[in-house]
């Protein structure tokens, strides 16, 4: 796993990006603990690739944004390309036990069935998808399923280790499960939201859930969660890294990436389902953010 550090500019955190040598399997897991030297860990800094640290046990600190959270046994954190993660100190991570895994968005193939598309289309796992700046959202696994879930990193840890035949198809297996695993976790994100201390950006996110397939504008968010424009306009952009409009049109397009994946319905129908009236705009938006058109992404991503 080559890491490389773009340099910093004006006051942003440092930004590392994924550099996969020829023939790479773009996914690593590590173990996580007091001594262990993760590059990028002694500054503030984000990654443009997700990844997952999941702690069997209790014990140090995990910085995430401006937060200072204390490593409970069970804790998962979904890192998003772009949540910004704090300078480690060299005594964070003691008495912890845990894994970090880490891959890119085409560590599991377009031949891999359903799976590619999995976590890509997700209806709640949008800021694990595009990112955040928030700092990782925390979750937490059930104490009967924590076995399981070092027994599956483990797993994917010594397939990468050892590298024998046919272990990329091993590989994207066990990613495969833990990022359904992750999805099943993460099926109430305005909860965790409200746990981890973000009460506006849940009622922000919990609108945007319950509303995005009909008009919605800023101004209309901004009544329903009782806060003048301007003030949810600074803050969601303060703490998220992103616009209460793009936040609407990234939950939109998660929708349209599901009916196109899994439907047949045709390019306007997809687009009216998901809030957008007009088709001829709902195809530019999504040509914008995708760099091609819905009818272009279906053909590549659906086999």
């Amino acid at each position: 796993m080559r890491i490389r550090r773009r340099p910093l500019q004006d006051d942003e955190p440092v930004s590392y990006a994924w550099q996969p040598a020829p023939g790479e399997l773009a996914v690593a897991a590590m173990p996580l603990g007091h001594g262990i030297d993760v590059d990028g860990s002694h500054e503030a800094h984000s990654h443009d690739f997700p990844g997952l640290t999941y702690f069997s046990a209790a014990g140090g600190v995990v910085r995430t944004g401006r937060q200072v959270r204390h490593v409970e046994a069970g804790d998962l954190f979904v890192i998003a390309p772009g949540d910004v993660m704090g300078q480690a100190r060299s005594d964070d991570l003691v008495g912890a036990q845990g894994w970090g895994v880490f891959f890119t968005a085409d560590a599991l193939g377009t031949d891999t069935p359903g799976a590619h598309l999995a976590w890509r289309t997700h209806p709640l796992l949008f800021p694990f998808v595009r990112g955040g700046a928030i700092g990782a959202l925390r979750l937490k696994v059930p104490e009967p399923e924590r076995d399981e879930w070092t027994t599956r990193i483990t797993a994917l840890h010594d397939e990468l280790q050892q590298r024998r035949e046919g272990y990329r198809e091993a590989v994207s297996a066990h990613l495969v499960l833990l990022l359904v695993g992750v999805s099943r976790l993460a099926a109430d994100v305005v909860g965790d939201l409200r746990e981890n201390a973000e009460p506006l950006l849940a009622e922000v996110f919990d609108v945007i859930e319950r509303r995005y397939p009909e008009p919605l504008s800023l101004r209309e968010v901004a009544a329903a969660v009782s806060i003048s424009p301007g003030h949810l306009t600074s803050t969601v952009r303060r703490r998220t890294g992103r616009t209460v409009q793009e936040w609407i049109t990234e939950r939109r397009m998660v929708q349209a990436r599901r009916l196109l994946a899994v439907t047949e319905l045709p390019i306007g129908d997809i687009g009216r389902q998901v809030g957008f009236p007009d088709a001829g705009y709902f195809a530019r938006t999504f040509g914008k953010l995708h760099g091609m058109s819905p009818t272009r992404w279906r053909s590549v991503n659906v086999s």
